[in-house]
């Protein structure tokens, strides 16, 4: 992901289906967003709404958004907030690699439901941190697999797993990652992702996590929690999923 220069990033602007633009990485020949579901509606359905609508009544959360990317699904929750007047306090920690990414979101073509808290974009564009009484965000310039270690257990209610995928970015994607996700959960945690693979959720199941499924939109999500739960989505049996696919197995690291 490393655009050194913004005409480079422009040159890879793509606009998606809702009409919010996206990048194309040429680190990982992939779209930051599926340009079919949009940039904003994706972070919407796939994160946002799945895991504020588990979460109903909390006055604070602890999120932790992999990775920050373009912000789309940190940006979306600011925004989702302030669209339906939640009494809440955000504290949202997010790592990114890529820091010429990050210094050029406050000249990032972002769609207008975002435009009220511009102010925020351009101080974390700048600055890679925020914080007023309702809102606080920290970026990471580094290892995303090391910034998760730095945090102490039991500490986040949400964790926004968007990576990119597993074909380009497993060591975000392995059984041992999660086992280090799952540390830093609190018990009644959820895990958002747009990944459905059977090796993907064997990764998280194998580190202890419930599998989920749901389907906001045309297209299926996991979710993943600690513990059973019968507040959102479709209970994906692992077991049996490993008896029927006897060929599917988890990722590990050693397979990087």
């Amino acid at each position: 992901m490393k655009f050194r220069k913004l005409n480079l990033i422009e040159d890879k602007l793509v606009t998606t289906s809702d009409g919010s633009h996206t990048l194309f990485s040429l680190k990982y020949n992939q779209h930051f967003h599926n340009t079919e579901d949009g940039g904003l509606s994706e972070a919407l359905h796939k994160h946002i709404i799945p895991a504020f609508t588990y979460f109903q009544d909390k006055k604070e959360l602890n999120i932790l958004d992999i990775c920050f990317g373009l912000g789309y699904n940190t940006f979306a929750t600011i925004y989702y907030i302030l669209k339906n007047n939640l009494d809440i306090k955000i504290n949202i920690y997010s790592p990114e690699f890529d820091f010429d990414l990050i210094k050029s979101l406050k000249d990032f073509t972002f769609p207008k439901e975002f435009e009220e808290f511009k102010n925020i974009i351009n101080e974390l564009s700048n600055n890679q941190k925020y914080e007023d009484e309702k809102i606080k965000i920290e970026i990471f310039i580094g290892d995303a697999r090391k910034y998760i270690r730095t945090f102490p257990k039991n500490f986040f209610d949400i964790v926004y797993q968007d990576a990119f995928s597993s074909d380009v970015n497993k060591e975000l994607w392995t059984k041992e990652y999660f086992l280090d996700i799952y540390k830093i959960c609190k018990k009644n945690t959820i895990i958002t992702t747009y990944a459905i693979s059977t090796n993907i959720r064997l990764s998280m199941y194998e580190a202890g996590f419930f599998i989920y499924e749901s389907r906001p939109t045309k297209r299926k999500i996991t979710l993943a929690f600690k513990q059973e739960q019968m507040i959102i989505g479709k209970y994906i049996d692992m077991e049996l999923k490993k008896i029927r696919n006897k060929e599917s197995k988890a990722l590990f690291d050693s397979f990087i």
